[in-house]
């Protein structure tokens, strides 16, 4: 089994390593109830509050898991509106601390006015990526229609489906971590990450694709996602131009408007031999057309 506290593929922008430290640690357990010979130590995957810092103000602090963490500050930066292009983003530093981890960052300038505009100060959970908003104007943001593409094929979605754990090692040792995949049209995983936050697990994979493929990252293919998919889950995934999401549960009713909004193609209750399509981008109106 790889080593998990070096999964990143991608070089960090300097010569901090990507991982502060290892996502997972030991506990002592006692366990209860009918099974002989268990262990007295268990993994658990760690949780620290990693704070974003744009040209040395904090910005937001999410829970996280630490690792990848190159990947959720771009990822981050990009779903959130913060950058436009990854080739704002000049530099990253690893910083960990006593009380958590910083990650700071030098963006460009322009960038950074429009950030400080904004006087957005979160403070992130793993369960709600809109804690600490100021105001409901910018909770749902607009967003440009994605570019149109299939929706995938009933077996793609169940091959990448079928696949999914074999590339979360984080939530098969301790069944606390949400994972996100990235798969081509035929449903093959191309790329994955992990975090005890779904929001988070997100923004990583979409960091991950954009240091390496550019604004080509999402032009075919789809994403999976182990969890729900909340507004914000397609709202992150429309401002980078994925076409279509794949959730294992369910949609809330304004992520399936927001999709349609948007032209995304939504899937949730993703399980084996069935899921469900509740937004099919631009498909469904034209239909009624003809």
């Amino acid at each position: 089994m790889q080593t998990l506290s070096n999964r990143t593929e991608f070089a960090a922008m300097d010569d901090t390593p990507v991982n502060a430290s290892p996502p997972v640690s030991e506990a002592r357990v006692n366990v209860r109830g009918g099974i002989e010979g268990a262990r007295s130590q268990d993994l658990v995957a760690e949780e620290v509050p990693v704070a974003m810092v744009y040209n040395g103000v904090s910005h937001a602090v999410m829970m996280a898991s630490p690792c990848d963490l190159e990947d959720f500050a771009l990822g981050f930066s990009i779903s959130e509106g913060i950058l436009q292009r990854p080739d704002q983003l000049f530099s990253i530093e690893i910083k960990p601390g006593e009380d958590g981890i910083e990650v700071d960052m030098h963006i460009a300038g322009d960038c950074y006015a429009r950030l400080r505009e904004q006087r957005r100060n979160m403070a992130g959970r793993t369960g709600c990526g809109l804690c600490g908003t100021e105001s409901l104007a910018h909770v749902v943001r607009t967003l440009e229609q994605v570019a149109p593409q299939p929706l995938p094929s009933d077996k793609a979605v169940q091959d990448a489906l079928s696949n999914l754990k074999k590339h979360q090692p984080l939530q098969l040792q301790t069944g606390a971590t949400h994972g996100a995949a990235w798969c081509d049209p035929q449903g093959r995983i191309l790329l994955a990450r992990e975090d005890v936050g779904r929001h988070n697990a997100l923004d990583k994979l979409i960091g991950a694709r954009l240091r390496v493929h550019g604004g080509q990252a999402f032009t075919e293919g789809f994403a999976l996602i182990s969890s729900r998919a909340s507004f914000e889950m397609v709202q992150k995934s429309a401002s980078v131009g994925i076409g279509t999401l794949v959730a294992v549960s369910a949609p809330t009713a304004l992520a399936i408007r927001e999709a349609e909004k948007s032209g995304m193609k939504l899937i949730g209750f993703a399980r084996p031999g069935r899921h469900v399509i509740y937004a099919r981008g631009g498909e469904a109106a034209q239909e009624k057309k003809l």
